[in-house]
């Protein structure tokens, strides 16, 4: 199917953030008094917001994050990005290729812009966006796994959501998707397979040179 528009996550879809945020916060959390595994940071928070941190852990234990809580582990987070950040592999060539064949694409991220624009710098492919096609968390009510954010980048990239290919990596990103009414195409790099399928997604892919037979 030739699609209109293809939003893309960005952690651990167009840059390998993941184990560095995920490690990050695992820690920071356990210094709070919040014993967490890296495993369980990607369980509980993969593909998620700063603010489903807080809500999953006042859930789980009564007791509020820092006011600061943001503040200090973006700190954190873009120190690590800074220095050791890189793409993901291929996504550089994926992105070329949907621009040769004139598909339009966009970001479609629970990060921060901060943190959007942090990561896409130091990875050199900001410039393949540019501020009016990146869309956060930050610029709707819910997010993931609420449809909202696939919904407003679709609306502010003048597109019909049935029109749209998601590819993410989480089951929450997947679920967003599904619900927003899209197609989208599930990356395991970092989330088993099955997680992905359960999830809603319509088709699975490993490598990133896999995608572009999918979605153009």
């Amino acid at each position: 199917m030739r699609y209109d528009l293809i939003i893309f996550d960005n952690d651990g879809v167009l840059v390998d953030s993941e184990p560095i945020s995920n490690r990050i916060l695992a820690g920071y959390l356990t210094e709070l008094g919040h014993p967490t595994t890296y495993e369980e940071s990607l369980r509980d928070f993969m593909g998620g917001s700063v603010q489903r941190v807080r809500d999953m852990v006042w859930e789980k234990s009564g007791r509020a994050l820092p006011a600061d809580f943001e503040t200090d582990f973006h700190t954190r987070v873009f120190d690590e990005f800074r220095r050791r950040l890189q793409p993901v592999p291929g996504v550089a060539a994926v992105l070329e290729k949907l621009a040769a064949d004139g598909v339009p694409y966009c970001v479609g991220s629970s990060g921060s812009h901060e943190r959007i624009r942090v990561a896409l710098t130091k990875t050199g492919l900001f410039e393949r966006f540019g501020a009016e096609r990146v869309f956060s968390s930050q610029d709707v009510a819910r997010g993931k796994p609420a449809p909202d954010l696939f919904l407003h980048a679709a609306k502010e990239m003048g597109v019909a959501p049935g029109r749209c290919a998601v590819v993410e990596d989480s089951p929450l990103g997947v679920r967003a998707a599904v619900a927003a009414g899209m197609d989208v195409y599930g990356f395991t790099a970092m989330t088993p397979a099955v997680k992905l399928r359960e999830a809603g997604a319509t088709a699975l892919f490993g490598d990133m040179a896999e995608l572009p037979r999918w979605v153009r």
